[in-house]
């Protein structure tokens, strides 16, 4: 495989309120956008099952919802535990604030009319608690990234279970679909997009100072923020022209700027709140991913496809640019720009050093298409998933997850600039 990855404030809107997070919602009906159902398999679908007791209890627990906490019945072991690791030691860091999208979200989207959702067999096969959200078959980077420093996996922003205490030791905002631009991922349906997630973090400021009192400026001040944005503002908006004008209106150089444009007003909103370290991650080879593959006319014996990448590569050039503009001008605060595209570029082309036999396709949807698709409800996923890169069309596997957070978290320079996540906590 071919080397290809060398490589002023705002006025805020006005505070939502705490219960009803502020969510984007399709403009238009002519998508065809629906309210996913609950999912009860046929007995056509029963058959095809893998018989392994961890899908067994999996599946039990969709068709169950009732039952109460999930439990797995040969054990007796309940999977509740499985939510927060308790820290051995002191963390190293308040708060982790997570603000993304599929990549990192890990259940907002449950509560949203949405075809962007992963709370069904088979995402979360290998996740304690089994599917919850997160579009992995396993742990995203933020839960890796969590049990570093020593804090609880944290809860989604729109669970209504969120508050009180439990936002102590941070709160994840991310969503399925969501962009940089309002408009991205509007034919998913409801998505929460980066404006609209600042949105709701300011709504629960005031909450969040009644926990921390006297503390809240330090808290604030010691908080990492996590930003995860700018694939979907291609993959569901600008590489899909029936949809949307984008890629009439500007050429990629001009598109990338405008989205460092609007990501520079959200940032500087959150500086201006009171946080002051932000790791902010770029966009992977979105040409590799298998859904690009499965689009794009891949040709001259690569196995990507340029065009997305160099697209890829536009963006996260005006983003590694921002972040030494951010650290110039802000010196009461820290910002490093995370280089996802160069740790998972390794990753592809040598997949035998990390572990991996497959990088080209997903572990799970439709056999015939590769996973060029999400996972299909309820159907099996590959047996050897440690061995994949990619889980489904779009996200990777928690193997691939526990890489890129082992790399964000203490990488060199060329992974994480200027600093890595272990070096922010320091600070």
């Amino acid at each position: 495989m071919p080397n290809q990855f060398a490589h002023g404030k705002q006025e805020l809107r006005p505070v939502a309120q705490r219960n009803k997070p502020k969510v984007s919602k399709p403009r238009v009906s002519a998508q065809g956008l629906s309210t996913p159902q609950g999912v009860v398999p046929s007995e056509e679908e029963k058959k095809i099952m893998p018989q392994t007791e961890e899908f067994e209890d999996m599946v039990d627990a969709v068709i169950n919802p009732n039952a109460g906490v999930a439990c797995n019945k040969r054990s007796g072991r309940t999977s509740e535990s499985a939510v927060a690791p308790a820290a051995e030691a002191e963390a190293q860091a308040p708060a982790v604030l997570v603000f993304g999208d599929s990549l990192v979200d890990n259940g907002n989207n449950n509560y949203l009319e949405s075809l962007a959702k992963s709370d069904f067999p088979p995402y979360g096969v290998d996740f304690p608690q089994g599917p919850t959200g997160r579009f992995s078959n396993g742990k995203t980077i933020i839960d890796f990234i969590c049990e570093m420093i020593g804090i609880p996996y944290l809860p989604p922003f729109v669970d209504p279970n969120t508050t009180g205490k439990k936002i102590l030791a941070g709160v994840n905002f991310a969503s399925a679909a969501a962009g940089i631009l309002d408009d991205t991922g509007l034919n998913y349906g409801e998505r929460i997009s980066l404006s609209e997630q600042v949105v709701n973090f300011e709504s629960m400021l005031e909450e969040l100072r009644n926990e921390t009192g006297e503390e809240f400026e330090r808290y604030m001040g010691k908080a990492v923020v996590v930003l995860v944005f700018g694939s979907n503002d291609y993959i569901n908006n600008y590489l899909m022209p029936s949809l949307y004008p984008s890629s009439y209106n500007y050429n990629p150089q001009a598109y990338g700027d405008l989205l460092i444009q609007h990501y520079t007003r959200q940032i500087l909103a959150l500086h201006s709140l009171g946080l002051r370290k932000f790791a902010i991650a770029g966009v992977g080879p979105l040409g590799c991913i298998p859904n690009q593959l499965a689009k794009e006319d891949v040709r001259n014996g690569s196995s990507c496809a340029a065009r997305v990448n160099d697209m890829a590569i536009l963006f996260n050039n005006g983003l590694a640019s921002l972040v030494n503009d951010l650290n110039s001008n802000h010196s009461d605060a820290a910002f490093t720009y995370i280089d996802v595209y160069r740790i998972v570029g390794e990753m592809l082309n040598s997949p035998a050093t990390y572990g991996f036999t497959v990088r080209d396709r997903g572990c799970c949807g439709v056999d015939t298409d590769q996973g060029q698709i999400d996972c299909i409800p309820l159907t099996p996923p590959c047996q050897n998933r440690s061995e994949y890169v990619f889980w489904d069309a779009f996200h990777p596997t928690e193997a691939a997850n526990r890489v890129l957070a082992q790399r964000v978290y203490a990488g060199p320079s060329s992974d994480c600039y200027p600093i890595n996540v272990s070096q922010l906590l320091m600070i």
